[in-house]
């Protein structure tokens, strides 16, 4: 099972507070550094000093970072046009010397939308930009050095872009789909993905999702074992009881309740999980840091929960 560290820094952190929860991630061998893409806080959080752009981030990373690779769950389809953010990813894995991955999904909160000034369709349509913005990016990427790439669709058109840059990646960068969805979204994921991610889920409803992606591969005659199978869960590790407690106030959740639904309890209980949802066939997981500048949290799962479970 490889671990990823997964932060939420628009619940308030500085670029160099988002910095060195990555160097720890790093140091600590993690195989990831991935970040939500949010503009507003969620919760009865101050969120200060406010947010920050996810792949601005992501380009300073690329620079202050070596090893681990980076991205997004989930860039919303919604904020960026397809042809710039292409453009973007293709260059921030240049920076980072071919170490991102696009996670890309339809958008869903609604809020902060409106606090930004962000159109925000019905979720029909944000489905079929998604669709759109799936079959551009992956179109550019894929299109030769010298080779222009033309798209006509109900939401985006382009003609005669000379599709660049390219990533350093090849083919390309890896591609994430996510979420709960049970029709569109194992489509999408047959179609486009490198990997498919169920975010905080339980298990049974995790068996459910890679069910529908692994049905959606099969109607297209895919490979099913082709798609990386990956979770996310919040996590709150603690030597003790004690410890577990505080970090799990600290972050104004209640330690049943992420025993329940994420991760849990000392190292050694927190193992027991993750090897549990390894049973789904699940390679990557992704740990949900809530407290950015509790370091020692991730050093504690560096040392005691990831040898473990390689």
């Amino acid at each position: 099972m490889e671990l990823r560290i997964f932060s939420e820094p628009q619940q308030g952190a500085t670029y160099d507070e988002i910095l060195a929860l990555a160097l720890a991630a790093e140091e600590g061998g993690f195989g990831a550094f991935f970040r939500s893409d949010h503009y507003l806080k969620m919760g009865a959080v101050t969120g200060l000093p406010g947010p920050t752009d996810a792949w601005i981030t992501l380009a300073g990373l690329a620079r202050d970072t070596n090893r681990i690779r980076l991205g997004t769950l989930l860039t919303a389809a919604t904020f960026r046009h397809p042809g710039p953010l292409a453009i973007s990813v293709a260059e921030v894995d240049a920076m980072s010397g071919g170490r991102v991955e696009l996670g890309l999904g339809a958008g869903w909160y609604e809020e902060e939308h409106a606090a930004y000034g962000i159109p925000f369709p019905s979720l029909g349509e944000r489905f079929e930009r998604l669709e759109e913005q799936f079959a551009i990016i992956t179109g550019l990427w894929a299109t030769d050095v010298g080779a222009t790439f033309d798209f006509q669709g109900k939401h985006y058109s382009l003609s005669d872009c000379p599709a660049l840059p390219k990533p350093v990646q090849a083919p390309r960068p890896p591609i994430i789909v996510g979420g709960h969805g049970r029709r569109i979204t194992p489509r999408l994921a047959a179609a486009f993905a490198d990997e498919f991610n169920v975010p905080f889920a339980p298990y049974e409803t995790c068996r459910s999702q890679y069910s529908l992606v692994d049905e959606a591969c099969e109607a297209i005659h895919r490979d099913p074992e082709s798609i990386v199978r990956s979770a996310a869960l919040v996590i709150c590790c603690g030597r003790d009881e004690a410890e577990v407690a505080r970090r799990a106030s600290n972050i104004g959740r209640d330690v049943d309740e992420l025993s329940e639904q994420g991760l849990a309890g000392t190292p050694a209980q927190v193992v027991d999980k993750i090897l549990h949802f390894g049973e789904l066939g699940i390679s990557r997981l992704y740990l949900q840091v809530l407290e950015m500048r509790d370091l020692d949290h991730v050093r504690l799962i560096a040392a005691e929960v990831l040898p473990a479970v390689k």
